[in-house]
C-alpha cells in the first residue's frame, strides 16, 4: 500500500503534468487563469471579511455585501475581459505573420507563403511543414502571449477597473441614500373628507409655526 508522501508526490506530478499540457505553449493563458483565480479569491476574502464581522452592525452589512460582490465582479470580469482580448490580439498576431522573427519570415518566404501574411484565415501553425520553425514560432508565441496579458492585466486593474467600480459606486450610494431618506421620512396620512392640496397646505402652514409634521 502507498504511503502518504507517495500519494502526495503522485497528486504533484499529475497536477503538474496537467498544468503543462494545458498551458505549455500558452504561458499567457495560464497568467490569464490564474490571475483571474486570484481575483476570485480577493473577492470572496473581501465579502467574508464583511460577513464574520461582529464590529459591523446588521444595516451596514445589507448595504456593504451587495457592494464588495458588486465590486468583486467588476474587477474579475474587467480583468478577464481585457487580459484575454490582449492575449487573443498577441496569438492572432503570431499566428497570422504579422509579427514574426527573421526565421519565420525566412520559412514563409521558403515556402512562398509571405503573400498570406494577415490574412484571417492564415495559420502558421496548421502549415504542414510547421515542425521546421516550431522552436522558433514557439519562443515568439510565449514571450508575446507573457507581454500582452501583462499589459491587458495592467491597463484592467489600474485604469479599467478602478473607473468601473468608482462609477457603480457612486450610483450605489445614490440609491442607498435615497432608500435611506425615504426610510426615514414620516410618514402623514391626511384626514379623509378633505383633498389632499387641502392638506398640504394646512400641514405647510403649521410647519411654518415650528410644529414638525
Amino acid at each position: 500500500m502507498k504511503n502518504l508522501s507517495n500519494l502526495v508526490s503522485e497528486s504533484f506530478m499529475n497536477i503538474k503534468n496537467s498544468l503543462m499540457r494545458q498551458f505549455g505553449e500558452d504561458p499567457g493563458k495560464m497568467l490569464l487563469h490564474t490571475g483571474t483565480l486570484g481575483w476570485i479569491l480577493s473577492s470572496l476574502a473581501q465579502v467574508s471579511a464583511v460577513v464574520f464581522n461582529d464590529k459591523i452592525p446588521k444595516k451596514q452589512k445589507s448595504f456593504l455585501i451587495p457592494q464588495e460582490i458588486a465590486d468583486g465582479c467588476v474587477n474579475i470580469a474587467s480583468f478577464y475581459l481585457f487580459t484575454n482580448s490582449f492575449t487573443k490580439f498577441a496569438n492572432k498576431m503570431v499566428s497570422t505573420g504579422k509579427w514574426r522573427t527573421p526565421a519565420i519570415d525566412a520559412f514563409l518566404k521558403k515556402y512562398n507563403l509571405k503573400k498570406h501574411i494577415g490574412s484571417v484565415d492564415f495559420n502558421i501553425k496548421e502549415l504542414a511543414n510547421f515542425d521546421e520553425i516550431r522552436p522558433a514560432y514557439k519562443a515568439i508565441a510565449s514571450g508575446n502571449a507573457i507581454a500582452a496579458s501583462t499589459i491587458g492585466s495592467i491597463i484592467s486593474c489600474n485604469i479599467v477597473t478602478p473607473i468601473l467600480r468608482n462609477k457603480f459606486a457612486a450610483d450605489r450610494q445614490q440609491k442607498a441614500i435615497a432608500r435611506i431618506e425615504q426610510n426615514e421620512k414620516p410618514k402623514l396620512c391626511y384626514p379623509k373628507g378633505i383633498s389632499l392640496d387641502t392638506f398640504q397646505r394646512y400641514a405647510a402652514a403649521h410647519s411654518s409655526n415650528g410644529m414638525k409634521i
